[in-house]
């Protein structure tokens, strides 16, 4: 069975359409240092990773939160493989809405990991 066909049977996430997705509600996401690198994490290239595969400093209830935030806002699209839920950065849907928003922030994240004494 083909990935696709598989995400769209059994549990369902909700995600926002992109036209619904609010400028407020993605920097807000944004704005805390754990989603930030979760959204880092799947900005280096992954397609689909599993929410146990990050190494969060974060409860696993903790955790689940910042991931439904993310999803809420329209930054990250989640589906379930198995008993995993696999998390996706909207990157083509962010740069449609607000183009270079996430690359800008990406940038200044990076940007910020190379001074002193700053943790990221």
């Amino acid at each position: 069975m083909a990935k696709a066909a598989r995400a769209t049977q059994g549990r369902q996430c909700e995600h926002p359409e992109t036209d619904q997705i609010r400028l407020e509600d993605v920097l807000s996401a944004l704005s805390d240092p754990i989603r930030l690198r979760i959204v880092h994490d799947l900005s280096q290239g992954h397609d689909d990773m599993a929410c146990i595969a990050f190494e969060l400093p974060v409860s696993k209830s903790t955790s689940t939160h910042h991931f439904r935030v993310l999803r809420e806002a329209g930054v990250i699209r989640q589906h379930y493989e198995g008993t995993s839920r696999m998390s996706r950065l909207r990157t083509e849907d962010l740069e449609g809405r607000f183009p270079g928003l996430l690359s800008a922030v990406l940038r200044a994240r990076s940007m910020d990991a190379t001074v002193p004494g700053r943790t990221v």
